[in-house]
């Protein structure tokens, strides 16, 4: 199964390097010649939870050539139309396109690639791109193991292809077949929407955001809201991690020190991690937050539900971007709590 990996960023290279290790043929896919080139030359450095360097085989896009059977698809939203119809060329009529990206971005990639050859799925670890060449695992190697990925097909089918997908992931860790793509999915924009919208918008670790009382009292109305919003679609959420993240909706008068042990319980592992769209921000590139939060905002103006809370992350890392600078924690966070808002 020839396979390639778009956007070998920073989980892209720890992908490609776990599964290089273990004898897999991949090809890394970045437009950063820098980072392509250390890839060549020195390999794939993974440090943090694990220490490794891994010979890899990388191109940037124009360096493509033939078709691919695997495509994992590890690029930004903010590229997919670009990124997606260059990419065309490359694939065969039997050719697998699997999203590994953030949000909810898998009716968007068939329209472009043809609904026929995707499978969608959801990352469960975290990792920081240190510089051409090297990445950084956020996340305990036995967290990896358990819950590295979770893949399924958009019509909640069994197939033989998406077992071949889940053999060939379960080099790099754990990775379960679901039927249900859609909670899944929603599970894991819940976990985008809280830590890493917060992380960006306060410019921060997820750990300094679960070890403060204020973010963490956002952190519980915006997966409220999520939930909400998830409920009006007929989306339940999912277990995620060892948690049914349904718990954390808030019934009146419950606050977020009700649900804390579940929220340690997720994301304590990944107390390192610093979401991507800080990185984004910290490089100066546009993020995903019209993907991320923003969605939950765009689904709540549409069924009526107020996401107050989401909106506020999402007007904070716009300005962010706008300003070419790094969220400042206090102020941001005084903001999010409707102060001086």
């Amino acid at each position: 199964m020839r396979t390639a990996i778009m956007g070998a960023g920073s989980l892209g290279t720890i992908i490609g390097a776990f599964l290089s290790r273990e004898g897999v043929s991949v090809e890394l896919i970045d437009t950063n010649v820098a980072h392509v080139e250390a890839l060549n030359r020195h390999g794939a450095t993974v440090n943090g939870f694990t220490e490794c360097t891994v010979p890899v085989i990388a191109y940037t896009p124009d360096q493509m050539n033939g078709t691919y059977d695997l495509v994992l698809l590890l690029t930004k939203q903010t590229y997919n139309q670009q990124v997606l119809s260059a990419l065309l060329p490359f694939l065969h009529s039997d050719s697998i396109v699997c999203t590994l990206q953030n949000g909810v971005p898998e009716e968007r990639v068939a329209a472009i690639v043809g609904r026929e050859r995707v499978i969608g799925g959801a990352v469960g670890f975290g990792a920081t791109w240190n510089g051409p060449g090297v990445s950084q695992l956020t996340t305990p190697l036995e967290t990896v193991a358990r819950y590295a990925f979770e893949i399924g097909e958009l019509d909640g089918s069994d197939s033989s292809r998406i077992r071949h997908v889940q053999e060939l992931l379960g080099h790099v860790g754990g990775c379960h077949v679901v039927f249900n793509l859609l909670s899944i999915k929603w599970s894991k924009l819940l976990i985008n929407a809280t830590f890493s919208g917060m992380s960006a918008a306060l410019g921060c670790t997820f750990g300094d955001v679960l070890e403060d009382e204020r973010a963490m009292a956002c952190v519980a109305q915006i997966a409220d809201e999520t939930i909400k919003v998830a409920h009006a679609q007929d989306i339940r959420l999912t277990h995620m991690q060892g948690k049914d993240l349904e718990e954390l909706a808030l019934a009146p008068g419950e606050t977020f020190l009700v649900k804390l042990p579940i929220y340690r319980h997720v994301f304590a592992p990944h107390a390192a991690l610093k979401a991507s769209m800080l990185q984004d921000l910290e490089r100066g590139l546009p993020t995903e937050i019209d993907w991320m939060n923003g969605l939950i905002c765009q689904k709540g103006r549409q069924l009526g539900i107020p996401t107050p809370f989401n909106d506020r992350v999402v007007a904070l890392v716009k300005a962010a971007e706008a300003a070419g600078l790094r969220p400042d924690t206090h102020q941001n966070l005084a903001k999010m709590l409707g102060e001086q808002w």
